[in-house]
């Protein structure tokens, strides 16, 4: 397809171009949460090909644009794969290896955050349109005083709980990553042992005060095959704008 053409030499572009961007001197580092073993994807979604590369590195080459480093937690076997995926580019990294729930692997990542990083970004290794954007605009949130940041989106669809009640779509939303956090308090929030579904939530069990942006319709999360397909075609859709 006309998209995978040249599609990893833009990238190395993008990433020279974003990662030679200085902000203010706040130390940042991402997260990068790739420990899955894809079950419902039928094998691991973050290593799966989308335009010409592994789900994976689109989502890292993203939070490139507003980190200093970049933690990636994955299973052990693939360490190999995603060290030899990242040779081509200048980004200071660790690869670990993660957990068997996700805020065990989150764990796993903020053990290799640099102590003096002053906001640290979580995101799901398989979102991989999340944009530059959307990264820059938690983080500045962050630097102007946020406790944790979290993009959200509304449903769209009608709604009703397992036993049968409605649910007013308007009293919910859908939350999404790259969420971003004071780094001293998101180490507070994880320090307990306890499990969620997200970063946020822990954050807030541990007295944080969440602060909402605009999330991204397009921002979705791979876990079926046929998501990799929507996002080929909302990359296709960028590329011709």
């Amino acid at each position: 397809m006309l998209i995978r053409r040249n599609y990893l030499d833009e990238a190395k572009h993008l990433f020279n171009f974003f990662f030679s961007y200085k902000g203010p001197a706040m130390k940042i580092w991402t997260v990068l949460v790739a420990a899955g073993e894809g079950l419902r994807f039928g094998s691991k979604k973050q290593l799966a090909e989308l335009a010409g590369m592994p789900v994976l590195l689109h989502s890292t080459l993203n939070a490139s644009s507003v980190s200093d480093g970049i933690v990636i937690v994955t299973s052990a076997d693939d360490i190999d794969f995603v060290e030899n995926s990242l040779k081509s580019f200048n980004l200071l990294h660790e690869v670990v290896e993660g957990g068997t729930t996700r805020s065990e692997s989150v764990r796993c990542g903020l053990e290799k955050v640099p102590h003096d990083s002053e906001i640290v970004i979580v995101h799901d290794g398989v979102r991989p349109l999340a944009s530059q954007e959307l990264f820059k605009l938690v983080v500045e949130k962050v630097k102007n005083g946020s406790e944790a940041v979290v993009p959200v989106v509304p449903i769209a669809d009608s709604l009703r709980s397992i036993d049968g009640k409605q649910i007013d779509r308007d009293e919910v939303l859908i939350v999404q990553t790259p969420q971003a956090f004071n780094a001293s308090l998101l180490r507070k929030a994880y320090s307990n042992g306890k499990d969620a579904t997200d970063d946020s939530s822990l954050v807030e069990l541990a007295g944080g005060i969440i602060d909402f942006v605009d999330g991204d319709v397009s921002n979705l999360k791979i876990t079926v095959k046929s998501d990799l397909l929507i996002a080929e075609q909302f990359l296709i859709a960028e590329k011709s704008n």
